[in-house]
């Protein structure tokens, strides 16, 4: 066992720590990271990109259904499940080396363990249960994320009741499926099925699908959902998982009563857990919050010299809010100019479902809660020429603006490609932009940005094409 010292230390290979630790390095500061499974953590490996090439192929095969439409045929369109999935974890497997290569590049030192916090500024690495390295550092950032909550009696057991890796790597397509919960990774594994040609059924304990999405928009997408052949159940409780040999039998308590239904396989999707067990928390003055490391604005915990960023700490818990608070972590205690703490209205959301849903800032709903008298404007899919064009009418963009400042309070959009689209506003609230500069901006035509514009004109009586 030998002592190494370093300027900074961070804990997690996430979207959170490998951004942290490359601009720690960028900035001068001897930098190591520890990360005892995969570089790109969760969201690489096994949540954000890798579902996203399963939906690219879900899409693709949708596509190839419609193509009459287009004036196009294909005879018989099939898939192969397996060739899917080998894709999918390729492309994981691809970005995760990129990360491997680009921390290199910045000279940080990656040390392959299970890191644990010592107190006084060090920090233990272990390898199959045996610890290796002791390491000190000025700064430890904790990076460690979160895994899927686990409900009791709803346990998933790898084979029919799925966690996210399981779902993501089937071996055969289920002719039926049960989604528990209806957030955003719920219902990206049930668009994806759906597509497939999977029976799905969601169940959503709350009021509504997509629960933290605005209310006008969260019913657009019921209703999209509901049209592609899913069963939703909002208001509802799974209280009951039966396996037998093949198939799951799920007892669901309703505002109508209780109702059974059996699938071929359950996909719980309830929400995480943050990694906090351990990591040496005991050894340090942190402090929990609901399980989650608690931090102040700059990321600081109660520990001095010690750090925060990412899924263990509080929501919302995104990977680009992760990588924006490594950032400002990192160059707030390299005495770097300028920085400013995280503004959580700022932070884009986003559901790669068919179709698309992605918002920012306050609802309206929310907006009005706080006091604000908002304008509100809105613009349909089917107003714009470029929405029609490709074959994707369906669709709303909405803006919430401050009545009295013309301050862009909220965004929120469902339809094809509003994930790109919303850092459009992402951007326009950074800039703290008001109505008129964002009216004053030139869109380009023919592009489904342009409704981006129209729905800020609509929001004070200007719209020109609705």
């Amino acid at each position: 066992m030998s002592n190494k010292n370093f300027d900074v230390i961070v804990i997690g290979g996430g979207p959170g720590g490998y951004v942290a630790a490359i601009r720690a390095a960028q900035l001068g500061l001897n930098t190591a990271l520890v990360e005892a499974n995969h570089l790109g953590g969760i969201c690489l490996n096994w949540g954000c990109i890798p579902t996203k090439a399963l939906l690219r192929s879900s899409e693709t095969y949708h596509m190839l259904h419609n193509l009459e439409e287009f004036g196009l045929s294909a005879d018989k369109p099939s898939f192969d499940i397996k060739k899917i999935v080998k894709r999918s974890r390729g492309v994981a497997s691809q970005l995760s080396g990129g990360i491997k290569h680009l921390l290199k590049k910045n000279k940080v030192t990656v040390f392959d363990g299970w890191g644990k916090l010592l107190g006084g500024g060090k920090l233990s690495i272990e390898k199959d249960g045996k610890v290796f390295e002791t390491l000190s550092a000025k700064h430890i950032i904790v990076a460690t994320g979160a895994r899927a909550r686990i409900l009791p009696n709803l346990e998933p057991d790898g084979k029919l009741i799925w966690t996210y890796k399981e779902a993501m790597t089937p071996s055969a397509m289920p002719k039926s499926l049960l989604v528990v919960g209806s957030g955003a990774i719920g219902i990206e594994f049930a668009s994806f099925y759906r597509s497939m040609g999977a029976e799905v059924t969601v169940v959503e304990v709350m009021d509504r699908v997509l629960p933290v999405e605005d209310e006008e928009i969260s019913k657009l997408a019921h209703k999209a959902f509901t049209k592609q052949g899913m069963k939703i159940i909002t208001a509802a409780k799974v209280t009951k998982l039966d396996k037998s040999k093949t198939n799951v039998k799920a007892t669901i308590d309703t505002k109508k009563g209780t109702e059974q239904i059996t699938v071929d396989n359950v996909i719980m999707a309830v929400g995480i857990v943050p990694n906090v067990e351990n990591i040496g928390i005991e050894n340090t003055k942190i402090k929990l919050d609901r399980g989650h490391i608690a931090t102040n604005e700059w990321l600081e915990t109660a520990e001095a010299g010690v750090y925060a960023i990412g899924d263990v700490t509080a929501p919302p818990w995104l990977a680009h809010k992760a990588s924006h608070e490594g950032i400002i972590c990192v160059e707030k205690l390299a005495g770097q100019a300028g920085v400013h703490p995280l503004n959580k209205l700022n932070i884009p959301g986003c559901t790669y479902c068919h179709p698309q849903i992605a918002s920012i800032g306050l609802t309206e709903k929310a907006a009005k809660a706080q006091g604000y008298k908002v304008k509100v404007g809105r613009f349909p899919f089917m107003a714009n020429g470029k929405a029609v064009a490709l074959g994707e009418p369906e669709g709303l963009v909405k803006t919430i603006f401050d009545e009295k400042t013309g301050e862009l309070l909220g965004a929120h959009m469902i339809g094809s490609e509003v994930t790109e689209m919303i850092q459009g506003y992402g951007i326009a609230k950074t800039l703290e932009t008001t109505e008129i500069e964002i009216m004053h901006t030139i869109f380009p035509h023919p592009t489904l940005s342009e409704m981006m514009h129209e729905a800020v004109l609509d929001a004070y009586g200007r719209a020109v094409h609705f």
